[in-house]
């Protein structure tokens, strides 16, 4: 077990931990599937948004909205809907309706009695902001990409949160659902990361491309992690 009294923050990944992107991404892209000319699964439709992503972010830099609509482009490809068809917008414009996930507000909240917290996520500027209003939560770090210039999984990434907050990386703890985008990283730069597992009740890894890296500790939600921390702190 993780000794959570040595950690001055906790930074988050966003879409996937906090934000049930899979649910937003699914909604978004209803209309779009119904142009298919077959049928598609949920696992289907998430997994090749896994590979497109990965691919798009894996290239030169482009705002995320640009990685969004790439995404949409190569979705429809994938499953045979015409361009002419297909508005490219569809999920940057659906990013800031995403909701957080059902334990996220209030296990937050219970988080920050204890610690500091910051947010490294693959977004935009603008878009985070959006999706901020949803936390309700402040945060006393926000790190994206536009940011950086580059996406998790790249170093970058971390390291330029870590010069932002000025805290050692023995001091700090990251919290993330994607194993690849997130724990890889962090164990390849010494940082203790905790996997929210929150598929762990369904085979695959949805819309997060495949790792398998190891972390410090898992967890189903973030509501256990809230639940682990207040335990060491006496709460």
């Amino acid at each position: 077990m993780l000794d959570f009294r040595r950690f001055d923050v906790i930074t988050f990944d966003c879409y996937g931990t906090l934000i049930d992107w899979e649910s937003g991404i699914l909604d978004a892209l209803r209309s779009f599937r119904e142009e298919a000319p077959r049928r598609a699964s949920d696992d289907d439709v998430l997994e090749a948004y896994a590979a497109l992503e990965a691919t798009l972010e894996g290239g030169d830099y482009i705002l995320y909205r640009d990685v969004l609509r790439g995404v949409m482009r190569g979705l429809a490809l994938r499953f045979s809907v015409p361009l002419d068809r297909v508005d490219l917008d569809t999920l940057a414009a659906s990013l800031p309706r995403w909701r957080p996930f059902p334990d996220t507000i209030e296990a937050l909240r219970r988080l920050k009695q204890h610690h500091k917290l910051a947010i490294v996520s693959n977004t935009d500027n603008n878009l985070f902001a959006h999706t901020a209003k949803t936390l309700e939560v402040p945060f006393d770090w926000v790190n994206t990409a536009e940011q950086v210039g580059s996406y998790k999984p790249s170093p970058q990434n971390f390291e330029r949160a870590l010069a932002t907050m000025g805290i050692p990386k023995e001091r700090v703890l990251h919290a993330a659902q994607s194993r690849f985008h997130d724990v890889a990283p962090a164990r390849a730069l010494g940082i203790a990361s905790v996997w929210v597992n929150r598929r762990h009740d369904r085979p695959g890894e949805g819309a997060t491309a495949l790792s398998s890296a190891q972390p410090d500790l898992e967890v189903p939600d973030l509501k256990t992690l809230a639940d682990l921390i207040d335990t060491a702190f006496g709460a």
